[in-house]
């Protein structure tokens, strides 16, 4: 039987669902190379962090001040970038990825805000990014805080600002952490944003008793994560109006499977890169793949949100 696991994610043709998340594994052409080579049907490279667009802006606005600067007429934005900066290394890694890959390349930028940085969101698109996703960390520790309306309408203003300045699709990642979370989600969806990942995990602390300084803990997911995933892409499948990406806890073929069953149209991988190798995703795919065999299945579609809740006699399983 001829078993198909291609698909398609925000528009982007994928020769399989599950993605290299953005880490450390997705930060070099070689590794992206690798990934591709192991089955990836596309990359998220690591992120770009919004404090780094900001710091090269005041760089470039002290550039501007100087005398005899001739902006805008005789100068492009893109040339007033150091070459050394992170910024720069970034564009240079969407442009020789474009070039050394055959799969869709999305670029990341963690970002807490929509102030002053989406500007430079069209210099990603330029360079040849096939999407832009966009990884939120706002954590609700303000103790003080009373509006969660406010809270969550930062997560739109993002969007809304950097879809302004882009035309390739854009996804949003975010966490749990929400009120009402199925009622946000739906929300986030109805923005303009072509997919909804999730989740991302925050920083977990820990404490070193010797020298008494916060560290990180359980860097890595494991693969106890995926109920937290697996529920909310159940939930949101068919009820949010863009295509979900499943992410956290996908550590083997079945994590896949269930996902997709769960309603997702691609999984994204990172841990597991770092605890198996990359090859880990060539083991996911033939995994689907037999699967899909055994059940005579011959594409995704023959069984993808099979298990959403929307599609269950009893949806409350979810609850």
């Amino acid at each position: 039987m001829n078993i198909d696991i291609s698909t398609t994610y925000m528009g982007l043709s994928l020769s399989s669902p599950v993605i290299a998340g953005s880490s450390g594994m997705t930060n070099s052409v070689a590794n992206l190379k690798k990934l591709a080579d192991a089955g990836a049907g596309a990359v998220v490279l690591k992120s770009l962090f919004e404090e780094e667009i900001i710091a090269e802006m005041a760089k470039t606005q002290q550039a501007m001040q100087r005398p005899g600067f001739l902006f805008p007429d005789t100068t492009d934005m893109d040339d007033l970038i150091e070459d050394e900066s992170g910024m720069t290394t970034y564009l240079s890694l969407i442009g020789d990825a474009k070039e050394a890959v055959d799969i869709p390349v999305i670029a990341s930028v963690n970002c807490i805000s929509a102030k002053t940085w989406p500007s430079y969101a069209g210099m990603i698109e330029r360079s040849g990014a096939d999407a832009l996703e966009l990884n939120v960390f706002l954590m609700p520790s303000d103790t003080a805080a009373t509006d969660a309306a406010a809270f969550e309408r930062t997560y739109v203003e993002i969007v809304e600002a950097v879809r302004a300045e882009v035309s390739i699709p854009v996804a949003l990642k975010v966490s749990p952490y929400f009120t009402l979370l199925a009622r946000t989600l739906r929300e986030f969806s109805d923005s303009g944003i072509a997919g909804l990942v999730l989740f991302n995990r925050f920083f977990n602390p820990d404490y070193d008793l010797e020298s008494l300084e916060v560290v990180p803990t359980n860097v890595l997911s494991s693969p106890e994560l995926l109920h937290l995933s697996l529920r909310w892409v159940a939930i949101m499948s068919g009820a949010a109006s863009c295509e979900i990406a499943a992410s956290t806890g996908v550590h083997d073929g079945d994590a896949v499977i269930k996902q997709l069953l769960a309603g997702a149209q691609v999984v994204q991988v990172a841990s597991a890169l770092y605890r198996e190798g990359m090859n880990v995703i060539s083991g996911m795919n033939a995994r689907l793949r037999e699967w899909m065999n055994a059940r005579g299945f011959g594409d995704l579609e023959a069984f993808r949100g099979r298990m959403a809740a929307g599609r269950l006699e009893d949806p409350a399983v979810y609850d």
